[in-house]
């Protein structure tokens, strides 16, 4: 095989970039669209299995599964290859969720039906919102990510809270109710006082004593009263947070996305976002 000049492998990469990783050309989106496709059929793939794993398809499943996995895994290889900064892409979501789609039928050799997961091939659907150009909703899922990371402090101390709350409410149903009314020990207790506060109740344990009803009925008034702490706190923040126009374009550099309209350079590698446009031919 002959080995290509280093300005014809820039233009191959540069040409494999904007097919794989660019949405505004017809290659690019068609590229994208059978993509997605191929994502759905091998979702499909594991969900019939489950179905019908008996029923004498096992060769044609494992044939399918083996073919969407070589195709996967030659789009990770060509997405490493055409940017110029590898590890930025392998590092970021979309890289780890690319590797982590191609693992299941590769570990499938060596721990029988761990190609089940390749459920989480469905979590490659996201890029649907680049593919068909849904920058908006892209930028309010950013605006949301921003609020939630903006709150998290508080939401770690409001969890904190409640874990205490139900250790306390666990302790005290455990001493009260006893062994005898299926409170059996403290971490039970605490089972039966998590799925009360947030209001399930799915019955299969229950206060047979007054003062234990008694307090699991404060458990459960408290439960609507905290249900509504962390949406004021999301809300809150929603409020403070900006909205941005976010462009469809990918950096050549580490292949991410989410940038502003306006943005020059990469917010994650810092590798120019302006491409030179080609001479006009007279």
């Amino acid at each position: 095989m002959p080995k290509l000049s280093p300005e014809a492998s820039r233009l191959l990469k540069k040409r494999i970039h904007a097919i794989i990783f660019e949405a505004e050309t017809k290659e690019g989106k068609l590229f994208d669209v059978a993509l997605v496709i191929v994502i759905l059929l091998s979702v499909l793939t594991a969900i019939f299995e489950s179905m019908y794993a008996d029923g004498g398809f096992q060769t044609l499943f494992y044939s399918l599964e083996w073919f969407f996995t070589v195709v996967f895994l030659a789009e990770y290889i060509l997405r490493i290859y055409s940017i110029e900064r590898p590890s930025k892409y392998v590092l970021s979501f979309y890289g780890i969720i690319d590797l982590v789609s191609c693992l299941p039928t590769l570990l499938s050799v060596l721990i029988p039906g761990a190609q089940s997961l390749i459920v989480i091939r469905a979590l490659r659907l996201l890029r649907i919102f680049r593919i068909f150009k849904l920058a908006n909703y892209f930028s309010e899922s950013m605006v949301l990510y921003d609020a939630l990371m903006a709150a998290r402090v508080k939401i770690t101390v409001f969890l904190f809270s409640i874990l205490i709350i139900v250790t306390l409410s666990g302790t005290a149903m455990h001493v009260v109710e006893g062994a005898e009314n299926g409170f059996t020990n403290i971490p039970t207790s605490m089972y039966w006082a998590i799925v009360t506060l947030t209001t399930v109740g799915y019955g299969d344990l229950s206060p047979k004593t007054d003062l234990g009803r008694f307090l699991a009925s404060v458990i459960m008034i408290m439960g609507y009263a905290i249900i509504a702490v962390p949406t004021g706190i999301i809300t809150s923040e929603l409020t403070r947070s900006k909205y941005q126009n976010i462009s469809n374009q990918a950096c050549p550099g580490c292949g991410s996305q989410g940038h502003g309209q306006d943005a020059a350079f990469c917010k994650n590698c810092g590798a120019s976002l302006k491409t030179p446009k080609p001479p006009e031919s007279n």
